[in-house]
This record gives C-alpha cells, structure tokens and sequence, in this order.
C-alpha cells in the first residue's frame, strides 16, 4: 500500500453513545470498504459487489449487520464469507 492509498474510519449505526459506537466501526482502504462488529469482518466491498455474513455471534452483531443491511437474503455462510474475503485481502496485498 502506498502513501497515496486514501484511508478513512467512521462508526455505522444508531447508537446515541461513541463508547457503544467504537464496536460497529467501519474502515475504507482505497477502494475496500471493511464493516467491523467489536473486532471481526462482517461485511466488506471493493466496488464489484457487496458481502455480508449471517449471523453467528449473537444479538449484538445481529443488530450491527441490520444497520449494515437489513435483507437476511443476501447475507453468505461463514465458509463461503471467509473465501471471498481472503481473496479479497490478498487480492488489496492486505494479507498473506
């Protein structure tokens, strides 16, 4: 990544406090857009589509991936999530 790579941060969602807002971060690296709930990727884009997971932690998370996208139709198994945002992040040199 180089220094012209434009990077930005912001919270999603509708909470009244930043100290419940700092666990549904969002994060842009160039054209990668990265939707944290506390610590974990479940949601991601690059601008050739959208990915959500479904739900696999609980009602919190379930609650953040409403405010990401609220259609449960789209949202993809861990194993398959996973894949597309491995390649995803080698494909940005942001994994190994």
């Amino acid at each position: 990544m180089n220094q012209a790579t434009h990077i930005k941060k912001w919270n999603y969602g509708e909470y009244a406090s930043f100290n419940y807002g700092a666990h549904c971060v969002a994060m842009q690296i160039g054209s990668l857009d990265l939707y944290f709930s506390y610590d974990t990727v479940v949601a991601f884009s690059d601008g050739h589509g959208f990915r959500i997971s479904k739900n696999y932690w609980g009602p919190t998370t379930g609650k953040h991936l409403n405010w990401i996208n609220p259609n449960k139709k789209m949202r993809l198994d861990s194993k398959i999530f996973d894949q597309e945002l491995d390649q995803l992040l080698k494909k940005h040199k942001l994994a190994v």
